[in-house]
């Protein structure tokens, strides 16, 4: 059962299952945090997505998560994403994160990470 002193975002409209499967969520492991260098809400986090190469986003946790917090975290993000510019830094995807807001209180974010260890670059499904 849910708080039911929590309130709550409406639900949005139904998609089609096939628009669900064009999503690819991954864990990836945080490898550096730092403030962005533009923004007062943003953190340039670079991941280790079991690529070669790894990958940058940028999350507007800041005012939730201190970057040495972070540090070696694994998270849930949507790899496909398209690649966009976000206050002068390049963003390839997005972290997954719940947030809450209870009567008379501020929005609390989560970010969402598996309950154990797995490799970098697993498919979420």
């Amino acid at each position: 059962m849910s708080d039911t002193t929590a309130t709550h975002e409406p639900f949005k409209p139904h998609i089609a299952f096939d628009d669900f499967l064009k999503l690819d969520l991954r864990i990836a492991t945080i490898v550096e945090c730092e403030h962005h260098p533009n923004a007062d809400r943003l953190l340039r986090i670079r991941l280790d997505d079991g690529s070669t190469e790894g990958r940058q986003v940028c999350a507007g946790i800041r005012g939730y998560y201190e970057p040495q917090d972070l540090l070696g975290k694994q998270v849930v993000i949507v790899a496909n994403l398209e690649p966009r510019t976000i206050r002068g830094e390049i963003s390839e995807g997005m972290i997954l994160a719940a947030s809450q807001a209870t009567d008379g209180e501020e929005r609390d974010v989560i970010v969402l990470q598996p309950q154990r260890p797995l490799a970098a670059g697993s498919v979420v499904s």
